[in-house]
């Protein structure tokens, strides 16, 4: 990994863990005293081709025994009321920091692939993957709205994965990929400063003309 990138990515964890600190325990006696346990949900991640890792959140769904796949529609039902409000002001995010830390995934990059897909799409994410995956980046910042809006209107798994492989992935990666040609550090800081500026619901600004016409999907 890029020493200055790991360098900003611990830099940034000192700076917010005042911050976050507090409002993760107080998440995790909110999670404890509405929904009980588990606290926490882990799910299998690529960290590379041939390298998982365990990504954690707060859990916000019921447990389920067979949960596969991403989220769409045919899961919404399975929210908690708890778990839509922690989603919505991304709070369910914060166990991140720890596979941050480790150096599982960086502050910023493409998110963390699930195996399956990896194995579906080897040729994809061989590409993709050359960069460490993020907490954030390019393509969560300019497709994550679009993709929660195509997902939210699928009934079953199998329309979910459907719509994921076929719309979802292509975009993604080829986002990615733009974000990988182009990566310098002020990069990096841009993406994390807009992603806290949506989170926040602030004012981003202009965006640089290098992604006018490149992140148009």
């Amino acid at each position: 990994m890029n020493p200055i990138k790991r360098f900003l990515d611990i830099l940034v964890l000192v700076l917010l863990l005042p911050i976050l600190l507090p409002i993760g325990l107080f998440v995790t006696i909110l999670i404890l005293l509405i929904d009980g346990r588990p606290l926490f949900f882990g799910q299998e991640r690529m960290h590379s081709p041939d390298r998982p890792f365990r990504l954690w959140k707060f859990r916000t769904m019921q447990v389920a025994k067979h949960d596969i796949g991403v989220s769409g529609g045919d899961k919404t039902s399975r929210i908690t009321p708890l778990g839509r409000f922690l989603r919505r002001l991304h709070l369910d995010e914060i166990p991140q920091m720890i596979n941050v830390f480790r150096g599982d995934i960086s502050l910023v990059g493409p998110r963390p692939p699930l195996k399956v897909y990896v194995e579906a799409y080897p040729e994809i994410y061989a590409e993709v993957l050359k960069s460490r995956p993020g907490l954030t980046g390019l393509a969560s910042f300019f497709f994550g709205h679009r993709e929660a809006g195509l997902l939210r209107h699928c009934k079953t798994p199998k329309e979910t994965e459907a719509v994921y492989t076929r719309r979802c992935i292509p975009r993604k990666a080829h986002l990615d990929l733009i974000y990988q040609k182009n990566w310098r550090v002020t990069l990096d800081v841009w993406i994390f400063w807009i992603t806290a500026m949506r989170v926040l619901h602030l004012p981003i600004g202009r965006k640089p003309k290098l992604f006018n016409k490149e992140t148009r999907i």
